[in-house]
């Protein structure tokens, strides 16, 4: 009797998806940390498509270029939209906004054009990242807080990178949840959400629909953790993005030398594993 071809097909993908998942690395943290909740059945919800940035003047680069980037990958592999949110559709740079913060009279900064304005969003958003930078400390936020505000409960997620944290906390939609921020920042960044649980060390904090990254580079391990909760396949897709772009992302959110550095230590508000 022949075998059946398309029985050997399945028996061979499950075989596979069994082999991945079972591999000692899955849902284990680096080094000395403990293994980390990671879910090793595909999600339960269907994985976001469309993510906004919010452009703020004075960003920090890589705050959106790091998580881009990854995001970039994962667009190889299935479908996704990205818009970029402004005030108006002019470019936005990466200046800072008051000549004392560019003494050296630089002309080093880069722009991105939006997509959209804040007053005319598209309505499927399903994720916002909100950058920090230089912009975050600005006195002139109140669109992009107002903004924050009023789209916050039809995201599926609100992912915010350093200090852009910061940002969301003056719209106050992290009252009440977990979050963290950039280290070096943190005093004036955690003074702008009083009513936010802060927790340090953390490399990033996930709180349900909330995300938040420590300092710049922890965005992209924050996305690369996001890309394997919410993505099926999600870790060996993550694997993959390692290997071709040469980078291992910290896998244990409690890894968090610049707590130490800037002696930042606060109580865990909750029991987080």
């Amino acid at each position: 009797m022949k075998p059946n071809s398309s029985l050997i097909g399945l028996l061979t993908t499950l075989l596979l998806t069994s082999s991945v998942l079972a591999s000692p690395q899955h849902g284990k943290a680096k080094g000395k940390g403990n293994p980390l909740p990671i879910p090793i059945t595909p999600p339960s919800e269907e994985p976001p498509t469309h993510y906004g940035v919010l452009l703020i003047r004075a960003f920090q680069p890589l705050d959106i270029y790091g998580p881009l980037d990854t995001l970039q990958l994962l667009a190889h592999n299935r479908h996704l939209t990205l818009t970029l949110l402004s005030r108006t559709l002019l470019p936005v740079t990466s200046e800072p906004a008051s000549a004392m913060m560019n003494t050296h009279r630089s002309t080093f900064w880069p722009t991105i054009s939006p997509t959209h304005t804040l007053t005319s969003p598209p309505s499927n958003l399903q994720v916002l990242i909100i950058p920090g930078g230089p912009g975050a400390r600005s006195p002139d936020l109140g669109p992009e807080i107002a903004f924050i505000r009023s789209v916050f409960p039809k995201l599926q997620y609100l992912i915010t990178i350093c200090t852009g944290s910061g940002i969301a906390a003056q719209s106050g939609v992290l009252d009440g949840r977990r979050a963290t921020t950039n280290k070096a920042a943190w005093n004036s960044m955690t003074a702008m959400g009083p009513k936010v649980k802060w927790v340090a060390p953390a490399r990033w904090v996930e709180d349900g629909k909330v995300w938040s990254s420590s300092g710049v580079t922890a965005g992209i391990d924050l996305i690369y953790e996001f890309i394997k909760q919410k993505y099926p396949n999600g870790t060996a897709l993550t694997k993959r993005f390692g290997e071709v772009t040469e980078y291992e992302p910290e896998t244990d959110w409690r890894a968090d030398p610049w707590s130490e550095r800037f002696n930042v230590t606060v109580p865990v508000p909750e029991p987080l594993v």
